[in-house]
């Protein structure tokens, strides 16, 4: 097998580079949208569309509301500028981890119902985490 063939076979295939762009826009959307309604809704507001928000400090939820916006910007930023793209790694993992501990609230909440869209964003942050971390990472810009 000639050099060219294996660089060819060990290169991450386009179905999968497309997938792990599509999931870090869908992250990141997601991920944004909350954190910004979070940090810029008032409380009462925010209480009607989410009742949580209203049981707990607002130093909580405006938190709550920058962990999102922290990972819904270090899942994509990094890896479109090329400009330390590991961090597209560590938002992954953060991401995972904040579902993770988001569907525990709301089981423990009695709020199962709400939980679907936290799978998904498990799901796909895992998948990013997976293929940024080891199948397609993307390299650093080089200055």
């Amino acid at each position: 097998m000639s050099t060219t063939a294996l660089e060819t076979a060990a290169a991450p295939g386009r179905a999968l580079r497309i997938g792990l762009w599509t999931a870090q826009v869908l992250i990141s959307f997601v991920f944004t949208s909350a954190g910004l309604v979070k940090l810029l809704t008032p409380i009462p507001q925010l209480a009607a569309m989410m009742p949580w928000a209203g049981e707990y400090s607002e130093t909580f939820v405006r938190a709550i509301a920058l962990i999102d916006l922290a990972g819904g910007i270090g899942i994509l930023l990094p890896a479109l500028t090329r400009i330390m793209p590991r961090l597209t790694v560590l938002a992954a993992l953060g991401c995972a981890v904040l579902q993770i501990f988001a569907l525990v609230f709301h089981v423990s909440r009695g709020e199962a119902p709400v939980t679907p869209l936290n799978l998904v964003l498990l799901a796909l942050s895992v998948f990013v985490l997976w293929g940024r971390g080891r199948k397609a990472p993307i390299a650093p810009r080089q200055f």
